[in-house]
């Protein structure tokens, strides 16, 4: 059941790559952003990820937190995204258990309709050696990009229309200065 702004987040305890507790408890009265992906050689998702690390620098001197979760095991992910180095975690969840939590949700329609609509950001990701070498998982994952209040509640909820659509870093920054 996909998740609308107002709702409670959804409690989680995890470990990122690094073997590093986390859970949602820790950041009661911190803004934070949940970003899920799909899996770890994606070129989309590690698109994605290389302008939160860009921005992180901007979003995060304006309080944001941020977690990214992937779908693909703790070796794919350090392979693949984490040679990125990104300063926020990188949390693995092979099962989908998170996903699941948040109405993270496939779609074949959506990911044949990504052949269309992405094909400048596959052709950006190509010439930035963002290659798809091992697919994991459910290869029609659409992300997606929660914003949460200091009260873990849900401020903008953003389920991707296709394999590459991820909340507007715009919009992110504008919740940052509410």
């Amino acid at each position: 059941m996909k998740l609308k702004i107002g709702d409670s987040a959804e409690a989680f305890d995890v470990s990122d790559i690094h073997g590093k507790n986390i859970n949602l408890d820790e950041y009661m009265d911190k803004k934070l952003m949940l970003s899920f992906y799909r899996y770890a050689s994606c070129p989309l998702c590690n698109l994605r990820v290389q302008k939160l690390i860009q921005n992180y620098e901007s979003l995060g001197g304006k309080g944001l937190h941020m977690l990214a979760f992937f779908e693909s095991p703790k070796e794919s992910i350090v392979k693949y995204v984490g040679k990125q180095n990104p300063p926020f975690s990188i949390i693995t969840d092979p099962e989908r258990t998170v996903y699941k939590k948040y109405g993270v949700e496939s779609s074949w329609i959506a990911f044949f309709l990504s052949a269309f609509t992405r094909s400048y950001d596959g052709i950006n990701a190509f010439l930035k050696g963002f290659l798809p070498y091992k697919l994991e998982g459910e290869i029609a994952l659409l992300p997606a990009d929660f914003l949460i209040d200091e009260n873990h509640k849900i401020s903008v909820a953003y389920y991707g229309k296709d394999i590459g659509d991820h909340l507007p870093l715009e919009e992110i920054e504008s919740w940052l200065l509410k």
